[in-house]
This record gives structure tokens, C-alpha cells and sequence, in this order.
């Protein structure tokens, strides 16, 4: 993809094909910016990975506090239900959720992409819930002994101590949204709101496809999640540790 993207159509066209570019050509990248709004759909897919990951983290740490750390009727029964989600194709539930959020008017809108988010994932929620069961119940009973409630508990406590797995979400939910096709495309209307894979297939359809300029278009869309990925490497292996975020 990367050497594509550096190459001119001529090179591209050639057989065999050469695997580094001869002549490199840079200006692919100006010059793919310049044949569709990419900044214009880049703040586009922002706004939208910014809320999604918000919910995603705030969501399943909050959802997997009340699971590991408060008793209450039907908890586990509950919990095995939440998990039973997980079976359930993504396809399914499709057109179900079309129909619910066009009969509320949100069709044409970002919320159908964001507010999901915020109702907790079932696999995140028992990534966290693993977490949560490896925090000694002595330092809650401490904090609840000098006044504090389980929300100040799960912000103040809890959050810190599951930092790993915490990023971990993070990241995966920032992967999902930012490279996320079928949800755009199925609820955003206006050009003017497309998100940066909406755009590259429409600028695939617009003409003849030029192939260096779109492979430009993807190796700048793959960039911030190879990027994060490198950054955040050690706390995502950590917290993909399901037997917990803390030991002895």
C-alpha cells in the first residue's frame, strides 16, 4: 500500500510489478488531498472516534463496577444474559436499529454512530469485570467506612487502578469507530458529514481509479491506529491479561 502510494500510474501499470517505487512521487499525497475534502471527512471521523471512545471507556469500567463489586438480585443471572450477547450477529440486530433510529429522526445524523456506545459492550464489560475482581474488596469497605459511595469509589479508585484495561478499550474502540464503513454508511446522508471511508470509496467511484492517490488516502487513514497501537503497546498486552489487573 505504501509503495503504491509513491508511485505514478505508469509505474503502477507496469508487469512485473516493481516492489519499491523508482520514481517516488510525494506529491500523491498533496495531490489526493487536493481531489476530495480528506480534512473536511478527517474532523468528521475525529468527532465522532472522541465520543465513541468517551462512551465506550465510561460505559463498561461503570457497567462492570456494579457486576464485580455490588450485590444485588439477579446479578448473576443478569451478568450471563449481558455475556449471551456476544452470540448474537451484529446483522441481526441491523434492521431492527435502522427502524428505531429512523422512527426517532436520527437517521442522517452522528448519533446513531455514537450513542451505542454509551449502553456498555458486553465482551468490554467482562474484560473490566476481571479487573474489578482482582481489587481486594477491603480498600472499597475502607473507602465506604470514611464516607465515600460507589460512584466516588468506581471515579476515584477504581478508575486509576484499571488503567490497563481501561487503554486497552480504548484502543479497540478507537480502531472500531475510526475504520468503522457500514455504520456511516448506512446512517449519514450529507456529503458534507462523511467520514474518511465513506469518502475514499466515494472518490474511488467519482472517475477511472487512481490507484496511488487512493492508496495515499489509505496509508494516511491506517496512520493514527498503527501509531496509537506502537504508543499504547504495553498497557494493551496488559490488558488483554483476563485474569486480572492486579496480583498479590
Amino acid at each position: 500500500m505504501l509503495s503504491v502510494s509513491l508511485k505514478p500510474m505508469v509505474e503502477i501499470a507496469q508487469f512485473p510489478p516493481n516492489l519499491f517505487p523508482v520514481d517516488i512521487q510525494w506529491n500523491n499525497y498533496r495531490e489526493m488531498m487536493d481531489a476530495f475534502p480528506f480534512f473536511k471527512y478527517a474532523g468528521n471521523t475525529l468527532f465522532i472516534t472522541v465520543f465513541v471512545v468517551a462512551g465506550n471507556i465510561i460505559s463498561n469500567s461503570f457497567i462492570a463496577y456494579g457486576f464485580a463489586k455490588i450485590d444485588f438480585p439477579g446479578k448473576g443471572i443478569l451478568f450471563a444474559m449481558v455475556l449471551s450477547t456476544m452470540m448474537i450477529p451484529g446483522f441481526v440486530t441491523m434492521i431492527p436499529q435502522y427502524i428505531l433510529f429512523s422512527r426517532i429522526g436520527w437517521v442522517g445524523t452522528y448519533l446513531p454512530l455514537i450513542v451505542p456506545a454509551f449502553f456498555g459492550n458486553a465482551f468490554n464489560i467482562f474484560l473490566m469485570r476481571q479487573f474489578y475482581l482482582s481489587i481486594d474488596n477491603e480498600l472499597i469497605e475502607a473507602a465506604q467506612i470514611d464516607g465515600a459511595n460507589h460512584l466516588y469509589i468506581w471515579s476515584r479508585l477504581m478508575i486509576p487502578l484499571t488503567k490497563p484495561a481501561l487503554i486497552t478499550i480504548g484502543i479497540t474502540s478507537f480502531n472500531g469507530a475510526w475504520n468503522d464503513f457500514l455504520g456511516p454508511l448506512l446512517y449519514i446522508q450529507k456529503e458534507d458529514r462523511y467520514t474518511l471511508q465513506i469518502g475514499l470509496q466515494v472518490f474511488q467511484n467519482q472517475s477511472t481509479t487512481q490507484w496511488n492517490y487512493l492508496m495515499a488516502g489509505a496509508t494516511l487513514v491506517l496512520l493514527p491506529t498503527v501509531l496509537l497501537f506502537l504508543v499504547a503497546q504495553k498497557y494493551f498486552i496488559e490488558g488483554m491479561d483476563l485474569s486480572g489487573g492486579m496480583k498479590g
